[in-house]
């Protein structure tokens, strides 16, 4: 067998895994492993007694050549065949590389691979079971710079190049980082009435070119604009601004302008983040419309902080209007929004 995962690797018991390693390397529940040892007999072909399973590299490999056989369509059943006999040259392969489906991942994470592997092979519970851990490992910044956002990038450019083949992949998981982020204390709850609570503790003023002084603070608008249909980045600053405890509003994808600028006017942001993809949605217009939004009592009026995030946006930032920010980078971008929250 010609898996690349076993050769010139020892079997000894310095190298062996336990059933969770193997399971977060391959992007598959523990439960899926031990089942295809049941019916399969695909499994650590040696234990010490009193000990759990320990899987060798031989024995990993075995099962990551069913897993790659799986992902081709082939039956488990036919697959771990294959894999334990060794009988897989007339099977076509996918393009060397060690990337799960020929995907290009280059040097990243294992949870990212374990990641990709899972979705495509469409395996549902185990992208739910990459994503719950990877969170819980990581937290949100680590979790989607390094696992979700170069998974969701290799298999956005195997489609792009693949014609309509991994167009289900690319739902599938996109659907589930969706759900991961959302997860995160208080984005499902209108930007979190408890991150609200939180922050309202925190904040002795808002920062240079925030709303204003005191000890009301509004929360961080966060929305696509008008006609940008890509959310996930945005969901991944939402839910990294509510691990941190800050309150926002987010409202998602291609916001009308009109609606945009009613909903400043109505809940008074400390900022707003306008993200846009391409430059087709980027409207500088748009950017003078929110900057001269204001609210408060006549005389005392108080304007938003605005920033721009995306890759739609040119470089400079202030070309759009006076004051205007261009964030770059999630950790970034969280950490200068958190710099209008002062203790």
């Amino acid at each position: 067998m010609s898996t690349g995962s076993g050769a010139g690797m020892g079997t000894g018991s310095d190298t062996a895994m336990t059933t969770g390693s193997v399971a977060r390397r391959l992007g598959v529940a523990p439960t899926t492993l031990r089942s295809w040892e049941r019916r399969y007999g695909i499994g650590p072909a040696h234990r010490e007694q009193g000990r759990h399973r320990r899987w060798s590299p031989v024995d990993v490999g075995r099962v990551e050549e069913m897993c790659r056989l799986t992902a081709l369509g082939v039956p488990p059943a036919e697959a771990a065949r294959a894999a334990l006999q060794e009988a897989v040259a007339e099977i076509p392969r996918p393009r060397r590389g060690g990337d799960p489906g020929g995907l290009s991942l280059g040097n990243v994470r294992q949870e990212c691979r374990g990641l990709a592997r899972a979705a495509v092979r469409l395996d549902a519970p185990a992208v739910e079971t990459q994503l719950r851990s990877a969170v819980g490992e990581y937290g949100y910044t680590t979790g989607w710079e390094e696992v979700m956002a170069p998974a969701l990038h290799a298999i956005g450019r195997k489609w792009a190049s693949s014609g309509e083949r991994y167009v289900e992949v690319e739902h599938l998981l996109s659907w589930y980082v969706s759900s991961a982020l959302r997860g995160a204390p208080g984005v499902g709850v209108l930007g979190g009435a408890s991150a609200s609570a939180s922050a309202s503790m925190r904040v002795g003023r808002v920062g240079e070119g925030g709303s204003g002084s005191g000890a009301s603070v509004g929360p961080v608008l966060l929305t696509c604009v008008p006609g940008e249909q890509h959310t996930l980045p945005l969901e991944a600053l939402a839910a990294v601004l509510a691990e941190r405890g800050l309150p926002t509003r987010m409202f998602g994808a291609a916001l009308p302008a009109e609606a945009l600028y009613e909903a400043v006017r109505r809940i008074g942001p400390s900022a707003v983040v306008l993200w846009a993809h391409s430059r087709n949605t980027a409207d500088r217009a748009l950017v003078h419309l929110i900057t001269e939004a204001e609210w408060g009592m006549r005389g005392a009026r108080t304007h938003p902080a605005v920033l721009i995030a995306g890759p739609g946006w040119s470089p400079g930032a202030g070309a759009y209007a006076p004051g205007v920010e261009r964030l770059t980078g999630l950790r970034t971008a969280a950490d200068r929004i958190e710099g209008f929250f002062v203790v």
